[in-house]
């Protein structure tokens, strides 16, 4: 993975004293800053790494700018069977892969390559679902953003007993620029990458965060409060130049 320069701008509209989650940081950073308009910022460990911003912010308007250099990273990606394996074998909220349980087998009978298999079967489509459409929905519709292709990806994953889970990055080549959501997949020792609207390569993904699903690794979260989600300006860049990615050979994220 080459080094990469990330970053965000998001602007809110608060009403009353509001409490703020953000997942906006990547797990590994050489430097970065992080600034906010108003109020205050603290950070918290999440779940695989992840690191949690809760600003707590008066009534008006609030303006975030994170920026980070991540550094290159090798990883391997190992992990033999643990809780988080198995996690990512059961039902989550958008991925409710106990309903695919007879459709997978059938539909998906002699196919290796879900993500592929989804990259068929759904157009990308902007704007095209809801923030509570799950992998059913997705299905149905045949299309959706990031998010929906990579719920899809997992649940019919889980239907066939392949652990998989999403994770939220920053993506250098994507276009439109935005947050992405991609899934990883457990291949018997380590946590594989696959993008199954291989709209950027691979190799270049930042990790931020790791969950069951986008109720994890959502980059914005009221916790108390009320925030309306205004702008958001996202930047990604590789130095050197974009790789390219068949989105068939085995990738691993750091």
């Amino acid at each position: 993975m080459e080094a990469s320069r990330v970053g965000c701008s998001l602007s809110f509209a608060v009403e009353g004293e509001t409490e703020l989650l953000l997942q906006i940081a990547p797990t590994v950073v050489a430097e970065e800053r992080l600034e906010v308009s108003a109020g205050s910022v603290r950070e918290l460990p999440g779940a695989h790494g992840a690191r949690l911003h809760v600003v707590t912010v008066p009534e008006g308007r609030l303006d975030v700018t994170y920026a980070a250099t991540v550094p290159g990273l090798e990883a391997d990606g190992r992990a033999p069977l643990d809780a988080d394996v198995i996690d990512a074998l059961r039902p989550s909220r958008y991925c409710p892969s106990d309903a695919l349980e007879s459709f997978a087998p059938v539909e998906l009978a002699g196919v290796d390559d879900v993500a592929g298999w989804v990259f068929e079967r759904l157009a990308y489509v902007s704007g095209a679902s809801g923030p509570l459409d799950t992998a059913i929905d997705t299905l149905l519709a045949g299309r959706g953003v990031c998010r929906d292709f990579a719920h899809l990806t997992i649940a019919l994953c889980r239907a066939r007993g392949i652990p998989a889970r999403l994770v939220s990055v920053y993506a250098p080549g994507l276009s439109p620029m935005d947050f992405h959501a991609v899934t990883e997949v457990h291949t018997g020792d380590r946590w594989e990458v696959v993008d199954a609207t291989r709209l950027a390569p691979r190799s270049t993904l930042v990790r931020i965060a790791t969950g069951r699903d986008a109720a994890d690794t959502a980059f914005a979260m009221t916790l108390r409060g009320s925030a309306e989600l205004l702008s958001t300006e996202i930047t990604a860049v590789v130095d050197g130049d974009l790789p390219g990615d068949d989105h068939t050979s085995p990738v691993v994220l750091p």
